[in-house]
Protein backbone atom coordinates (compact mmCIF):
# COMPACT_ATOMS: atom_id res chain seq x y z
CA UNK A 1 0.00 0.00 0.00
CA UNK A 2 1.09 3.59 -0.70
CA UNK A 3 3.78 2.67 -3.57
CA UNK A 4 3.68 5.57 -5.87
CA UNK A 5 6.83 4.24 -8.12
CA UNK A 6 5.53 3.96 -11.69
CA UNK A 7 6.50 1.81 -14.60
CA UNK A 8 9.30 2.07 -17.09
CA UNK A 9 10.52 5.70 -14.91
CA UNK A 10 7.15 7.11 -15.26
CA UNK A 11 6.23 8.87 -11.98
CA UNK A 12 2.41 8.58 -12.00
CA UNK A 13 1.92 10.93 -9.44
CA UNK A 14 3.18 13.70 -11.72
CA UNK A 15 0.37 16.29 -12.92
CA UNK A 16 0.40 18.54 -15.86
CA UNK A 17 -2.33 20.76 -17.21
CA UNK A 18 -2.00 22.39 -20.56
CA UNK A 19 -4.16 25.40 -21.26
CA UNK A 20 -6.81 24.73 -19.38
CA UNK A 21 -9.46 26.94 -19.67
CA UNK A 22 -13.52 26.97 -18.78
CA UNK A 23 -16.51 29.00 -19.95
CA UNK A 24 -19.61 29.63 -18.62
CA UNK A 25 -21.70 30.96 -21.55
CA UNK A 26 -19.25 34.19 -21.76
CA UNK A 27 -18.05 34.21 -18.30
CA UNK A 28 -14.61 32.95 -18.47
CA UNK A 29 -13.88 31.33 -14.98
CA UNK A 30 -10.30 29.50 -15.79
CA UNK A 31 -8.48 30.99 -18.59
CA UNK A 32 -5.68 29.17 -20.70
CA UNK A 33 -3.74 27.23 -16.80
CA UNK A 34 -1.06 25.21 -17.83
CA UNK A 35 1.35 23.93 -14.80
CA UNK A 36 3.28 21.04 -13.72
CA UNK A 37 3.10 19.15 -10.81
CA UNK A 38 5.83 16.82 -9.59
CA UNK A 39 5.52 13.36 -7.80
CA UNK A 40 5.53 13.96 -4.00
CA UNK A 41 4.63 17.58 -4.61
CA UNK A 42 2.57 20.03 -2.11
CA UNK A 43 1.10 22.19 -4.81
CA UNK A 44 -1.56 25.04 -3.24
CA UNK A 45 -3.54 26.83 -5.51
CA UNK A 46 -4.32 30.44 -3.00
CA UNK A 47 -6.43 32.58 -4.12
CA UNK A 48 -10.09 35.03 -3.56
CA UNK A 49 -13.39 33.54 -3.98
CA UNK A 50 -14.28 33.25 -7.33
CA UNK A 51 -10.80 33.36 -8.85
CA UNK A 52 -11.23 29.92 -9.89
CA UNK A 53 -9.13 27.89 -7.92
CA UNK A 54 -11.50 25.72 -7.25
CA UNK A 55 -12.70 25.31 -10.67
CA UNK A 56 -9.44 24.34 -11.63
CA UNK A 57 -9.57 21.31 -8.86
CA UNK A 58 -12.87 19.98 -9.83
CA UNK A 59 -11.55 19.82 -13.56
CA UNK A 60 -8.50 17.32 -12.57
CA UNK A 61 -10.99 15.20 -10.08
CA UNK A 62 -13.24 15.00 -13.10
CA UNK A 63 -16.31 16.65 -11.55
CA UNK A 64 -16.02 19.58 -14.41
CA UNK A 65 -15.45 18.98 -17.68
CA UNK A 66 -12.26 21.66 -19.36
CA UNK A 67 -13.73 23.76 -22.65
CA UNK A 68 -10.11 23.31 -23.89
CA UNK A 69 -6.82 21.74 -22.93
CA UNK A 70 -5.46 19.05 -21.77
CA UNK A 71 -5.01 16.83 -18.03
CA UNK A 72 -2.39 14.51 -17.24
CA UNK A 73 -1.56 11.86 -14.32
CA UNK A 74 2.21 10.74 -15.14
CA UNK A 75 1.94 10.47 -19.09
CA UNK A 76 -1.50 9.47 -19.22
CA UNK A 77 -4.66 11.57 -20.39
CA UNK A 78 -7.23 11.58 -17.90
CA UNK A 79 -9.34 14.31 -19.55
CA UNK A 80 -11.93 12.01 -20.83
CA UNK A 81 -12.01 9.30 -17.44
CA UNK A 82 -14.99 9.63 -15.38
CA UNK A 83 -13.87 10.61 -11.58
CA UNK A 84 -14.06 7.12 -9.99
CA UNK A 85 -11.01 5.64 -12.90
CA UNK A 86 -8.70 8.53 -12.24
CA UNK A 87 -7.19 7.32 -9.50
CA UNK A 88 -7.57 10.67 -7.28
CA UNK A 89 -8.39 10.83 -3.38
CA UNK A 90 -10.00 13.90 -2.86
CA UNK A 91 -10.82 15.87 0.53
CA UNK A 92 -14.14 18.36 0.62
CA UNK A 93 -14.36 21.49 2.84
CA UNK A 94 -17.05 19.92 4.88
CA UNK A 95 -15.40 16.25 4.49
CA UNK A 96 -18.98 14.62 2.80
CA UNK A 97 -19.33 11.50 5.36
CA UNK A 98 -22.09 9.67 5.02
CA UNK A 99 -23.92 10.82 8.46
CA UNK A 100 -25.47 6.80 8.72
CA UNK A 101 -22.25 4.91 8.16
CA UNK A 102 -19.58 3.47 10.49
CA UNK A 103 -15.93 5.16 10.29
CA UNK A 104 -15.24 2.11 8.77
CA UNK A 105 -18.19 1.75 6.22
CA UNK A 106 -17.21 5.49 5.27
CA UNK A 107 -13.66 4.29 4.57
CA UNK A 108 -14.57 1.03 2.98
CA UNK A 109 -16.69 3.09 0.47
CA UNK A 110 -14.40 3.45 -2.38
CA UNK A 111 -12.90 0.23 -2.35
CA UNK A 112 -16.64 -1.53 -2.11
CA UNK A 113 -16.98 0.44 -5.38
CA UNK A 114 -13.79 -1.18 -6.59
CA UNK A 115 -15.12 -4.43 -5.95
CA UNK A 116 -12.48 -5.70 -3.66
CA UNK A 117 -12.83 -8.52 -1.29
CA UNK A 118 -13.70 -8.36 2.37
CA UNK A 119 -10.20 -9.34 3.48
CA UNK A 120 -8.47 -7.04 1.64
CA UNK A 121 -10.86 -3.82 2.49
CA UNK A 122 -10.28 -4.93 6.13
CA UNK A 123 -6.78 -4.69 5.89
CA UNK A 124 -6.66 -1.98 3.95
CA UNK A 125 -9.25 0.36 5.92
CA UNK A 126 -7.41 -0.25 9.57
CA UNK A 127 -4.03 0.78 8.03
CA UNK A 128 -5.89 3.50 6.81
CA UNK A 129 -7.28 4.52 9.89
CA UNK A 130 -3.90 3.85 11.79
CA UNK A 131 -2.32 5.99 9.25
CA UNK A 132 -4.04 9.03 10.69
CA UNK A 133 -4.22 8.00 14.42
CA UNK A 134 -7.75 7.08 14.43
CA UNK A 135 -7.16 3.06 14.58
CA UNK A 136 -10.24 2.48 17.63
CA UNK A 137 -12.55 4.69 16.00
CA UNK A 138 -13.73 2.39 13.15
CA UNK A 139 -17.80 1.35 14.65
CA UNK A 140 -18.16 4.90 15.63
CA UNK A 141 -20.55 7.13 13.21
CA UNK A 142 -19.33 10.92 11.97
CA UNK A 143 -21.70 12.63 15.16
CA UNK A 144 -19.56 11.06 17.65
CA UNK A 145 -16.48 12.39 15.94
CA UNK A 146 -15.02 16.00 16.53
CA UNK A 147 -14.48 18.17 13.73
CA UNK A 148 -10.78 17.54 13.47
CA UNK A 149 -11.46 13.82 13.70
CA UNK A 150 -13.96 13.89 10.99
CA UNK A 151 -11.51 15.50 9.09
CA UNK A 152 -9.48 12.90 9.08
CA UNK A 153 -11.39 10.28 8.65
CA UNK A 154 -12.23 12.29 5.16
CA UNK A 155 -8.56 12.06 4.50
CA UNK A 156 -8.12 8.59 5.51
CA UNK A 157 -11.07 7.61 3.40
CA UNK A 158 -9.56 9.47 0.50
CA UNK A 159 -6.22 7.75 0.71
CA UNK A 160 -7.64 4.12 1.39
CA UNK A 161 -6.90 2.96 -2.39
CA UNK A 162 -3.43 4.15 -2.90
CA UNK A 163 -4.33 7.15 -5.10
CA UNK A 164 -1.36 8.96 -7.69
CA UNK A 165 -3.08 12.42 -6.78
CA UNK A 166 -4.80 13.77 -3.70
CA UNK A 167 -7.40 16.66 -4.31
CA UNK A 168 -7.80 18.56 -1.44
CA UNK A 169 -10.53 21.81 -1.50
CA UNK A 170 -10.53 24.43 1.44
CA UNK A 171 -10.61 20.97 3.89
CA UNK A 172 -9.78 23.06 7.17
CA UNK A 173 -12.10 25.66 6.39
CA UNK A 174 -14.42 24.43 9.16
CA UNK A 175 -12.02 24.33 11.82
CA UNK A 176 -11.10 26.36 14.82
CA UNK A 177 -8.02 28.51 14.38
CA UNK A 178 -5.97 26.21 17.23
CA UNK A 179 -7.00 23.22 15.83
CA UNK A 180 -6.94 24.02 12.04
CA UNK A 181 -2.73 25.19 12.61
CA UNK A 182 -2.01 21.81 13.97
CA UNK A 183 -3.89 20.16 11.56
CA UNK A 184 -1.90 22.19 8.84
CA UNK A 185 1.40 20.03 10.43
CA UNK A 186 0.06 16.85 10.59
CA UNK A 187 -1.52 16.64 7.04
CA UNK A 188 2.11 18.51 5.07
CA UNK A 189 3.85 15.29 7.21
CA UNK A 190 1.66 12.70 6.49
CA UNK A 191 1.91 13.79 2.66
CA UNK A 192 5.64 14.27 3.22
CA UNK A 193 5.58 10.00 4.17
CA UNK A 194 3.32 8.73 1.55
CA UNK A 195 5.38 10.66 -1.13
CA UNK A 196 2.00 11.31 -2.79
CA UNK A 197 1.37 14.51 -5.00
CA UNK A 198 -1.06 17.13 -3.50
CA UNK A 199 -3.07 19.73 -5.26
CA UNK A 200 -4.28 21.96 -2.26
CA UNK A 201 -7.19 24.71 -2.24
CA UNK A 202 -7.54 27.84 0.05
CA UNK A 203 -7.81 31.46 0.31
CA UNK A 204 -5.87 31.41 3.39
CA UNK A 205 -2.52 33.22 2.94
CA UNK A 206 -0.84 31.79 6.07
CA UNK A 207 -2.23 28.38 5.37
CA UNK A 208 -0.22 28.40 2.09
CA UNK A 209 2.85 29.60 3.14
CA UNK A 210 2.59 27.06 5.87
CA UNK A 211 2.04 23.97 4.00
CA UNK A 212 3.19 24.25 0.38
CA UNK A 213 6.32 23.32 -1.20
CA UNK A 214 4.68 25.68 -3.85
CA UNK A 215 2.26 27.88 -4.18
CA UNK A 216 0.36 29.08 -7.56
CA UNK A 217 -1.51 32.53 -7.05
CA UNK A 218 -4.81 32.53 -8.89
CA UNK A 219 -6.90 35.33 -9.97
CA UNK A 220 -9.79 36.08 -12.49
CA UNK A 221 -9.25 32.28 -13.79
CA UNK A 222 -5.62 32.75 -14.12
CA UNK A 223 -1.73 31.93 -12.39
CA UNK A 224 -0.45 35.38 -11.60
CA UNK A 225 2.39 33.96 -9.83
CA UNK A 226 4.37 30.24 -8.82
CA UNK A 227 6.74 29.84 -6.89
CA UNK A 228 7.85 28.55 -3.22
CA UNK A 229 6.20 30.44 -0.67
CA UNK A 230 9.39 32.44 0.53
CA UNK A 231 9.74 33.52 -3.40
CA UNK A 232 6.36 34.36 -3.74
CA UNK A 233 6.03 36.50 -0.24
CA UNK A 234 9.59 38.42 -0.87
CA UNK A 235 9.29 38.93 -4.66
CA UNK A 236 5.76 39.38 -6.09
CA UNK A 237 5.18 39.52 -9.36
CA UNK A 238 2.86 42.32 -9.54
CA UNK A 239 0.45 44.22 -7.74
CA UNK A 240 -2.38 42.22 -6.99
CA UNK A 241 -0.13 39.04 -5.22
CA UNK A 242 1.70 41.81 -3.31
CA UNK A 243 -1.50 43.04 -1.72
CA UNK A 244 -3.12 39.62 -1.21
CA UNK A 245 -0.21 37.71 0.11
CA UNK A 246 0.57 38.07 3.74
CA UNK A 247 0.20 42.41 4.38
CA UNK A 248 1.73 45.06 2.32
CA UNK A 249 1.89 48.88 2.20
CA UNK A 250 1.62 50.06 -1.22
CA UNK A 251 2.15 53.26 -2.67
CA UNK A 252 2.55 54.69 -6.68
CA UNK A 253 5.00 57.36 -7.73
CA UNK A 254 7.45 58.08 -10.37
CA UNK A 255 10.65 57.24 -11.33
CA UNK A 256 13.06 60.37 -10.76
CA UNK A 257 16.74 59.16 -10.70
CA UNK A 258 18.82 56.04 -11.23
CA UNK A 259 22.03 55.78 -10.07
CA UNK A 260 24.75 53.20 -9.35
CA UNK A 261 21.69 50.51 -8.37
CA UNK A 262 19.30 52.75 -6.91
CA UNK A 263 16.23 54.17 -8.01
CA UNK A 264 14.60 57.01 -6.84
CA UNK A 265 10.53 57.09 -6.76
CA UNK A 266 8.81 60.23 -6.06
CA UNK A 267 5.68 60.21 -4.31
CA UNK A 268 2.60 62.24 -5.19
CA UNK A 269 3.40 64.95 -2.29
CA UNK A 270 7.27 65.26 -3.38
CA UNK A 271 8.51 62.61 -0.89
CA UNK A 272 11.38 60.24 -2.23
CA UNK A 273 11.93 56.61 -1.55
CA UNK A 274 14.88 54.79 -2.64
CA UNK A 275 14.53 51.03 -4.05
CA UNK A 276 17.05 48.53 -5.68
CA UNK A 277 16.92 49.29 -9.49
CA UNK A 278 14.66 46.05 -10.75
CA UNK A 279 14.99 44.93 -14.65
CA UNK A 280 12.41 46.83 -17.00
CA UNK A 281 12.54 49.95 -14.90
CA UNK A 282 13.56 53.38 -16.39
CA UNK A 283 13.68 57.37 -15.97
CA UNK A 284 9.77 58.83 -15.60
CA UNK A 285 8.17 55.41 -15.52
CA UNK A 286 5.15 55.53 -13.13
CA UNK A 287 5.87 52.56 -10.80
CA UNK A 288 3.79 50.77 -7.75
CA UNK A 289 5.94 49.44 -5.11
CA UNK A 290 5.32 47.16 -1.85
CA UNK A 291 7.13 47.39 1.54
CA UNK A 292 5.73 44.64 3.95
CA UNK A 293 5.36 46.06 7.78
CA UNK A 294 7.84 43.87 9.09
CA UNK A 295 10.53 45.45 7.31
CA UNK A 296 9.54 49.00 8.43
CA UNK A 297 11.38 50.98 11.55
CA UNK A 298 11.10 53.19 13.89
CA UNK A 299 14.16 55.62 13.79
CA UNK A 300 15.98 57.12 16.48
CA UNK A 301 18.76 60.21 15.86
CA UNK A 302 21.35 57.60 14.81
CA UNK A 303 19.44 55.56 12.72
CA UNK A 304 21.03 55.12 8.78
CA UNK A 305 18.16 54.55 6.50
CA UNK A 306 17.93 55.56 2.76
CA UNK A 307 14.50 55.91 3.39
CA UNK A 308 12.95 58.02 6.07
CA UNK A 309 9.89 59.64 7.17
CA UNK A 310 8.36 61.60 9.90
CA UNK A 311 5.07 60.74 10.90
CA UNK A 312 1.83 60.68 13.46
CA UNK A 313 0.92 57.16 15.23
CA UNK A 314 -2.98 56.53 14.29
CA UNK A 315 -3.38 53.31 15.33
CA UNK A 316 -1.72 50.87 18.05
CA UNK A 317 -2.94 47.54 17.84
CA UNK A 318 -1.11 44.68 20.56
CA UNK A 319 -1.10 41.44 19.19
CA UNK A 320 0.39 39.22 22.46
CA UNK A 321 3.74 38.37 20.55
CA UNK A 322 3.89 41.73 18.14
CA UNK A 323 2.50 45.18 17.77
CA UNK A 324 0.54 46.66 15.19
CA UNK A 325 1.39 50.30 14.50
CA UNK A 326 -0.14 52.61 11.61
CA UNK A 327 1.66 55.84 11.11
CA UNK A 328 0.29 58.67 8.82
CA UNK A 329 3.04 60.30 7.17
CA UNK A 330 3.57 64.39 7.81
CA UNK A 331 4.34 65.11 3.94
CA UNK A 332 1.68 62.60 2.51
CA UNK A 333 -1.19 61.42 2.29
CA UNK A 334 -0.16 57.98 3.11
CA UNK A 335 -0.77 55.92 6.16
CA UNK A 336 1.47 53.23 6.04
CA UNK A 337 1.44 49.83 8.87
CA UNK A 338 4.65 48.18 10.96
CA UNK A 339 4.81 45.70 13.04
CA UNK A 340 7.66 45.20 16.01
CA UNK A 341 8.31 42.32 18.00
CA UNK A 342 6.07 42.73 21.36
CA UNK A 343 8.36 43.40 24.05
CA UNK A 344 7.21 43.24 27.99
CA UNK A 345 8.01 46.76 28.91
CA UNK A 346 5.80 49.84 28.36
CA UNK A 347 6.18 50.96 24.64
CA UNK A 348 7.92 53.98 24.21
CA UNK A 349 5.26 55.40 21.18
CA UNK A 350 1.82 56.11 22.42
CA UNK A 351 -1.62 57.29 19.62
CA UNK A 352 -0.97 60.62 18.48
CA UNK A 353 3.00 60.77 19.25
CA UNK A 354 5.28 62.07 16.51
CA UNK A 355 8.00 59.55 14.98
CA UNK A 356 10.26 58.61 12.57
CA UNK A 357 9.82 55.40 10.48
CA UNK A 358 12.69 54.27 8.60
CA UNK A 359 13.26 51.37 5.73
CA UNK A 360 16.05 49.97 3.36
CA UNK A 361 15.92 50.48 -0.18
CA UNK A 362 16.58 46.19 -1.05
CA UNK A 363 13.04 45.91 1.39
CA UNK A 364 11.24 48.07 -1.50
CA UNK A 365 9.35 45.63 -4.39
CA UNK A 366 8.91 47.69 -7.99
CA UNK A 367 5.46 45.73 -8.76
CA UNK A 368 3.13 46.41 -11.91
Amino acid sequence: MFDNKGLSGTKKGDVKLEHLTKRYGDIVAVNDVSLIVQQGEFLTLLGPSGSGKTTILMMIAGFQIPSHGMIYIGEESIISKPPDKRNIGMVFQHYALFPHKTVFDNIAFPLKMRKMNKREISEMVHESLALVKLGGYWNRYPKQLSGGQQQRIALARALVFNPAVLLMDEPLGALDKKLREHMQIEIKNLVRKLNITVIYVTHDQQEALTMSDRIAVVNQGRIEQIGPPDSVYETPANWFVADFIGESNLMEGTINEIDRGLCTIILPKGSKVNAIVQEGISLNQSVKCAIRPEKIFFVDESGQFFNTFEGIIEEIIYMGNLTKYRVRLVNEEISLNLNQQARPRVSKYDKGGKVKIGWNPEDVRIVS
